[in-house]
């Protein structure tokens, strides 16, 4: 069997899934000032682009495109994850493992990375991005979720505000 390896393509554009380790809990919109606040801070320091994102209770989904010559959204999402778990009060269940690693129990350690290969894989992923919480159940209709760049991209006039009808006739798999 092949141990798996990460692609690191400098200036790629990437689809990623990231979970809390809690997938019970509202964390990320309970707290989504606080994430925002996370993400701004990275994006300062270590800048990167922003396709397109949806934020769940528990997971969030997003394209991003890392500038040229940079391949290292590892390190992004581990500032972002951080910044996040230290601005939130202590309180949640530790395993035995993570405080033998002085580690909170927020987030999942591992993510979800997918290198978009072309525009047609860019397009699912923005599809499966944006069609995301009406397939979870959270709203009947895309435009209904506030916590989205769906709305950018209708304001942008890139998509209609009627995408995705409702329902689950979406058709976006896993």
């Amino acid at each position: 069997m092949t141990a798996y390896r990460r692609d690191f393509t400098a200036g790629g554009t990437w689809f990623f899934t990231v979970n809390l380790a809690d997938r019970r809990r509202s964390l990320l919109l309970d707290q989504i000032d606080l994430l925002r606040q996370s993400f701004r801070y990275v994006m300062q320091m270590h800048p990167f682009e922003i396709d397109a994102i949806v934020v769940l209770p528990e997971h969030l989904h997003a394209i991003w495109t890392l500038p040229e010559g940079d391949a290292d959204y590892s390190l992004r999402w581990r500032l972002i994850k951080t910044g996040f778990s230290r601005a939130i009060t202590r309180g949640e269940p530790i395993s035995a493992s993570r405080l033998t690693r002085g580690e909170r129990g927020i987030w999942q350690r591992r993510y979800w990375e997918h290198l978009i290969r072309d525009d047609a894989d860019f397009a699912r992923h923005l599809d499966y991005i944006h069609f995301n919480p009406v397939k979870h159940g959270h709203v009947q209709r895309v435009q209904d979720w506030p916590w989205s760049s769906f709305h950018r991209y209708v304001a942008d006039g890139k998509m209609d505000l009627e995408w995705g009808g409702g329902g689950s006739e979406g058709g976006f798999g896993e």
